[in-house]
């Protein structure tokens, strides 16, 4: 039997990875010591990994394909195929970044003013290379962790750190000067393994649901009735991805509608709709939305 070697990322993506892989249809069970989680699929071997090590394995044959970060692939020169970008996040909110940073009181303001000083970041093999095709000189070094404390105590001139929305920056008391990539998940596969028609069909297969849960988050459906002459009146104020389904009653002059919208807009709409002549409203959870 034909098996898929899968790289699931341990750490500070696993909860959401493992939720969303539940929602795509995939139960996984995770024990606390255990780096070989159990999953309702005989065709897929799963196996936890950090996201920092993801990419060098994928490379390398050892698994077949796994979930990682963008600033990883690029931190290991990573030769591998992004098979497809998932959006953990919600839509309205920003890939991460990883800015350059330093103290609110240095004299430092641009990255041309860190020729010849000490950067300390977890990202140090990409963070070099930044730096190096700018043509500034900078001596880079390993941090293990609590990044904003080396420069904040003066053990570091600045830290190249990740960062969403830059809050956790500001509250320390540093300031962005540059940003040295952006980042987003995405599903990475071996070349060989890709190469392989039932290795893909089976990847594009996990990739079609993981994205169908994903794009269902945060909408639902929501289904009413109404009599034809307050048809367009509800059409005229009723959003959706797509054009409503509108289907005849049984009922002489009265339509079923059927349409999927975000879930913060119910609240607003429903009364709306009622106010307009709708009955019968349902809104309904859903699972997956696969285009």
């Amino acid at each position: 039997m034909k098996v898929l070697k899968l790289g699931l990322p341990k750490g500070s993506l696993q909860e959401k990875t493992l939720e969303i892989f539940k929602n795509g249809g995939f139960n996984i069970s995770v024990s606390s010591r255990s780096y070989t989680p159990s999953i309702d699929d005989v065709e897929i071997k799963p196996t936890l990994l950090r996201a920092q090590e993801m990419s060098r394995y994928v490379a390398d044959g050892v698994l077949d394909c796994g979930i990682t970060g963008e600033d990883w692939i690029l931190e290991n020169n990573s030769d591998v195929i992004r098979v497809d970008e998932l959006l953990y996040a919600k839509r309205t909110l920003n890939p991460v970044r990883w800015v350059v940073a330093v103290r609110d009181d240095s004299k430092i303001k641009k990255l041309k003013d860190l020729d010849g000083k000490r950067i300390a970041t977890e990202l140090a093999n990409y963070t070099k290379k930044f730096f190096k095709d700018q043509k500034i000189n900078v001596d880079v070094e390993f941090s293990w962790g609590a990044t904003e404390v080396k420069v904040k105590t003066g053990l570091v001139d600045a830290i190249v750190e990740l960062t969403e929305t830059g809050e956790s920056l500001r509250a320390n008391g540093l300031t962005e000067i540059a940003t040295v990539c952006t980042s987003t998940t995405k599903f990475i596969a071996n070349k060989e393994a890709y190469k392989d028609e039932w290795k893909k069909k089976k990847m594009n297969y996990i990739l079609l649901l993981l994205k169908g849960a994903l794009e269902a988050r945060d909408k639902v459906g929501l289904k009413l009735n109404v009599k034809k002459e307050n048809l367009q009146k509800i059409l005229s104020i009723l959003p959706s991805l797509k054009k409503p389904t509108i289907s005849s009653l049984t009922l002489e002059g009265w339509y079923a509608l059927e349409v999927i919208i975000e879930e913060k807009e119910v609240r607003k709409l429903l009364p709306l709709f009622k106010e307009n002549g709708a009955e019968g409203i349902i809104e309904y959870p859903l699972n997956k939305l696969i285009y």
